[in-house]
């Protein structure tokens, strides 16, 4: 689908019965495949009756292997969430996330898009060994609109841990799993953790 970015993809996938809700689930910055983590979250997400999509960013759909700037991602996921509502059953929760980067572009644009809660898989909560470059800011935007945030997030991930994550979101829900920034080797335990997260939205 077109974005001002170029084009864009989703893959959605319906649970049996009437959805839930939609949960919308973004990428990382890098690679050009969907990783254990997200497409285990997405299987979970299903079975508990969840609408799923999955956008791949426009950098992906034109087999570049970094992602563009923040802004340039914003754009692209705010021109692609409109044309998912079709999906969303009435009354049903929005639900967008995303891993790494991915949860960056919903935690910025969740006001924007009406979302109901954020699931943030690995929040890059700062740069590896630099953590006075906090993106603490990013993490607690959608609260300051009564969006609930929910973080999924390695206990030994460098971009931020889990404590880490709850000293800069207060009261948020972390959901604490074994790995480091790559959730892949946890993708069960990940799975567990968004069945947990959706049943709150």
């Amino acid at each position: 689908m077109a974005t001002p970015e170029g084009p864009a993809r989703t893959t959605v996938t319906q649970p049996d019965g009437i959805p839930v809700g939609l949960l919308v689930l973004g990428h990382g910055a890098g690679g050009l495949r969907w990783t254990d983590d997200v497409t285990a979250s997405r299987d979970a997400a299903v079975d508990a009756g969840w609408t799923v999509a999955l956008v791949d960013q426009p950098w992906r759909v034109a087999g570049r292997r970094i992602g563009g700037q923040p802004a340039s991602l914003d754009r692209a996921w705010l021109a692609v969430l409109p044309t998912l509502h079709a999906h969303r059953p009435n009354g049903g929760p929005l639900v967008v996330g995303g891993r790494s980067a991915g949860a960056r572009v919903a935690c910025r644009t969740a006001a924007a898009v009406g979302a109901n809660a954020v699931l943030a898989l690995s929040f890059p909560l700062h740069p590896p060994g630099r953590p006075e470059r906090s993106r603490g800011e990013e993490l607690r935007e959608p609260g300051r609109h009564g969006i609930t945030v929910h973080v999924i997030q390695g206990v030994s991930d460098p971009f931020g841990t889990p404590e880490e994550v709850r000293e800069v979101l207060t009261g948020a829900a972390v959901h604490e799993v074994a790995g480091t920034h790559s959730l892949e080797r946890s993708a069960a335990l990940v799975a567990t953790a968004v069945t947990s997260a959706l049943s709150r939205c």
